[in-house]
């Protein structure tokens, strides 16, 4: 009779007693209760209550899911370790049926392309194509054993070689140009002999392309990964993104409609960070360590944006909807950004819709709260994040929250990953709750690589579990509906590159304009490099620029008394100036860089700059400096007489009242003052990298003091530091759109 029934019918069959076998099982809720015994199985129990408890159990775990459809929203570590674990990992060929796939064989996934990073950096370079690192991290992971031995026939022990080769292969990774397919593959060590015929050849064709396709012969002068160019391959030779990954995924096992990109325009994120700097590129606000949270993330596309007409059709058609764990502001939200994407989720009423909450706090995106910098990162921080950058809110895009439960861990291994600088993103139940979320907190994680290798992960196997047994108990759920929070959301309105470039169009133009000035051949890469680098350098900032000249040490006429900045911009002839001495010292050559460069926007500004001693009854007080500017039609500046005006006022620059270009400071005996003209080119280094300006750091540091309200002092200098950085968002880098402004900046000072 018990076998007989369903799962919600064995549920429902325990509500009505007194004491039912769900009360033997761990604290939790429903769902939590479940999950738990078909991880872990049934507990000690009285023989009958036993039968049925392995009954409930037999019941979970052998749910149907091979016609269920699910899509998984994600970036690339994240949404690979949940369809079928981390290819990126060696150990993976050992074990590579796992996961999501192995139980819903309907998974689509559905991969986030802003990567600007790496591999995937060089291909923007050139080709006009979406980032493809992650789409080729999740293809590997979605090959399937079923889908290899219905294409080409393969056993057990010869599905588990052909994915031990094509591991080999799309993780090779190269240096130095190869000088032939078979140097590739001796190198990579793999023999595609081993592979399927059909497999075989259609690696082996496009292998060949990598040297016979111009665009991507070009590509192997460049450190590479080889699965990024094989995918590149197969979209050029298609001409279609869709179609070509389509086709790969197919080629290696998995099934075609496995992968799919959330857009096929090409997009760069965009970080603003609470204290109002503006940061482009996934790359570099990876790198950069503003000390700030995250505000709002934006995607800029280069033409308007579209979702594959494939992945609205499969988010319209699901039964499961999961975000997958990852990197909350460069993996969930730009998916989500997509015009229809947010909409095409919300409109399917009937799924399941659940988020995999992020284990550890990722340092730049989640080390911070936004509502308070000092307190640690819970789920409802991930949570108010998704709401303040998803079009819409998150109303309607998910129900429960699968979390990682910690319990059980031992506080040693907690601990070991403190020293680490991991700390977990905790669970605050309530609060969650009070948003009308359901939270999920479960044993996710490899109870052996806990107990061996002392590392705490999301185990596909147990996720894929966890998903089927919510699956199984969907009936049983109570209604779960997200309330509205305060705002409406992340808006809808797109952000269009003002130019309409793709990264290879920016790139070129930078290489362009390079060519054009008076620059040494052999600086012109180092160069290039720079400006792809900090991708918010407008080239307009170069035009008051004639060129760059190295001087040797001896060609140095400055004083280093006063600063010890080896580079500087003469307005005399509009050249850059660097000491030829730094350019072996990478970073201090770019920071140089960006000083003159900075200086270079304020042009001819200064017609006189001069001190004047300041005494008193026969005593030295200080002195006061003098700025003159030129007249405006002698003015050769970026900015017009209203911005150097504005420049000069928050730098604490006195206007005279008779004579409105006499700018005058008194500086005190012993104070250390900067020029408003070196000042500038220090801020303009600093806001586009903060980790190598240490003086503007600190003065910008200020901001991060909690005020006591004694000192009034301390709120006006905040002040005129957040207005500074306004200045340089806004007037330096144009950045004038409404979606682009902080929504707390001015509230931290």
């Amino acid at each position: 009779m018990t076998e007989s029934l369903s799962v919600n019918e064995l549920i429902a069959r325990q509500a009505e007693a007194r004491f039912g076998l769900l009360d033997l099982l761990p604290e939790g809720d429903l769902a939590e209760k479940l999950i738990a015994l078909a991880l872990s199985g049934p507990p000690p129990a009285p023989p009958g209550m036993a039968t049925e408890l392995a009954c409930l159990t037999a019941a979970l775990n052998a749910t149907q899911t091979k016609d269920v459809r699910v899509v998984v929203f994600g970036g690339g570590t994240g949404l690979s370790n949940l369809i079928g674990g981390d290819s990126r990992n060696p150990l993976w060929p050992a074990d590579p049926f796992q996961g999501l796939k192995e139980v819903f064989p309907q998974t689509r996934a559905v991969v986030c392309v802003t990567d600007d990073g790496g591999s995937t950096g060089e291909l923007l370079k050139d080709l006009p194509l979406i980032a493809l690192g992650d789409l080729r991290h999740v293809l590997l992971s979605s090959i399937r054993q079923a889908q290899l031995h219905q294409q080409y026939d393969l056993d057990e022990q010869e599905a588990l070689l052909a994915c031990r080769e094509i591991h080999a292969l799309f993780n090779h990774r190269f240096t130095a140009r190869p000088a032939s397919s078979r140097d590739l593959l001796r190198d990579a060590g793999v023999d595609l002999a081993l592979l399927p015929q059909g497999m075989g050849q259609g690696l082996s064709h496009l292998l060949e392309a990598l040297f016979s396709e111009p665009r991507l012969n070009l590509q192997l002068d460049r450190s590479h990964c080889l699965g990024n160019l094989l995918l590149a391959a197969s979209i050029l030779i298609r001409h279609d993104e869709v179609a070509g990954i389509s086709r790969l995924a197919e080629l290696i096992g998995a099934n075609p409609e496995a992968v799919f990109p959330c857009t096929t325009t090409p997009a760069r994120l965009k970080v603003l960070y609470a204290n109002g700097v503006l940061v482009s590129g996934e790359f570099k606000s990876g790198q950069v360590r503003r000390g700030y949270p995250v505000d709002r993330v934006f995607v800029e596309y280069a033409a308007a944006p579209q979702a594959p007409p494939q992945v609205l059709a499969a988010i319209a058609e699901a039964d499961i909807i999961l975000f997958a764990p990852g990197s909350l502001f460069t993996s969930i939200v730009p998916i989500l950004q997509v015009p229809g994407i947010a909409q095409a989720i919300r409109d399917n009423r009937w799924a399941l819709k659940m988020l995999v909450a992020n284990l550890w706090i990722q340092a730049g995106e989640t080390d911070m709260a936004h509502d308070d910098q000092q307190k640690r990162f819970h789920v409802s921080d991930l949570l108010a994040a998704y709401h303040r950058n998803i079009p819409g809110g998150m109303e309607g895009l998910f129900a429960q929250i699968l979390v990682l439960g910690l319990g059980d861990i031992p506080g040693s291994i907690l601990q070991s990953y403190a020293l680490e600088n991991k700390v977990p993103i905790y669970l605050d139940r309530d609060k969650v709750r009070k948003m009308g979320f359901a939270p999920v907190e479960a044993r996710l994680y490899d109870q052996a690589d806990m107990e061996q290798r002392r590392v705490i992960q999301h185990d596909p196997a147990s996720l894929a579990a966890a998903v089927r047994v919510m699956w199984a108990i969907r009936e049983s759920l109570g209604k779960t509906e997200a309330k509205r929070l305060p705002g409406s959301g992340g808006g809808v309105e797109v952000l269009l590159d003002p130019h309409g470039q793709t990264a290879s169009q920016r790139f070129g133009a930078i290489r362009k304009r390079l060519h054009a000035l008076a620059i040494a051949p052999e600086l012109q890469p180092v160069l290039a490099e720079i400006f792809w680098r900090h991708g918010d350098i407008p080239l307009s900032h170069l035009d008051g620029v004639a060129g760059i000249v190295l001087l040797d040490r001896e060609e140095w006429g400055r004083n280093l008394a006063w600063d010890t900045i080896l580079s500087f911009y003469d307005p005399r002839d509009r050249m850059i100036k660097i000491r030829k001495d730094i350019l072996g010292e990478p970073e201090q050559f770019e920071v140089g860089l960006l000083i003159a460069l900075g200086q270079s926007l304020l042009g001819n500004y200064a017609k006189e700059k001069r001190r004047l001693p300041v005494e008193r009854e026969g005593e030295s007080l200080g002195y006061e400096f003098r700025l003159r500017l030129r007249p405006e039609t002698e003015l050769r500046s970026f900015f017009s007489p209203e911005e150097l005006a504005q420049f000069l006022g928050l730098v604490r620059m006195r206007q005279s009242t008779s004579d409105p270009n006499l700018y005058t400071r008194l500086v005190n005996g012993d104070e250390g003052f900067t020029p408003p003209g070196l000042l500038f080119g220090l801020t303009y280094a600093w806001y586009l990298d903060n980790r190598h300006v240490c003086h503007i750091e600190y003065k910008m540091s200020i901001d991060r003091m909690t005020s006591c309200g004694l000192i009034p002092e301390q709120k006006r200098i905040a002040g005129r530091r957040q207005a500074m950085i306004d200045f340089f968002r806004t007037v330096v880098f144009r950045y004038n759109a409404p979606q682009l402004q902080p929504s707390a900046a001015h509230a931290l000072g």
